[in-house]
């Protein structure tokens, strides 16, 4: 499984930006979770939201609900995180994650329960 992200760059706060994770690997029968992380510095990372590909369902952090948004084009294998309202405290790099579908994994504190993971992209939001 490969996952590439996309869509990362300088916003002013209250601005908005989308992001993408395009996964491979994945078989058309596989059930699998697809979750958005971020790391600031000198923090830990925490999670954003999550997907899963079989039904859509969706969760989210309290820190963004309400502002982000995340979407899945299962014939792209394509999930997309559409960032709102940014605010100077989402800066950070954001890691798209997946793994298959099981219990537990559709939480957006899961961080060790995906498996995969991209290779991150900085979002900076300036005051």
């Amino acid at each position: 499984v490969q996952l590439v992200e996309s869509g990362g760059g300088l916003v002013q706060a209250g601005g908005s930006l989308r992001l993408s994770c395009a996964a491979s690997g994945f078989t058309s029968v596989d059930d699998y979770a697809i979750g958005w992380f971020r790391q600031a510095p000198r923090k830990e990372r925490e999670g954003v939201s999550c997907i899963s590909s079989s039904d859509g369902s969706a969760y989210y952090a309290d820190s963004v609900k309400g502002r982000f948004t995340i979407s899945n084009d299962n014939a792209k294998n394509t999930v997309y995180l559409q960032m709102n309202n940014l605010k100077p405290e989402d800066t950070a790099v954001y890691y798209c994650a997946a793994d298959y579908l099981r219990v537990g994994v559709l939480r957006p504190q899961a961080i060790l329960e995906y498996n995969y993971w991209g290779q991150g992209t900085q979002v900076t939001v300036s005051s």
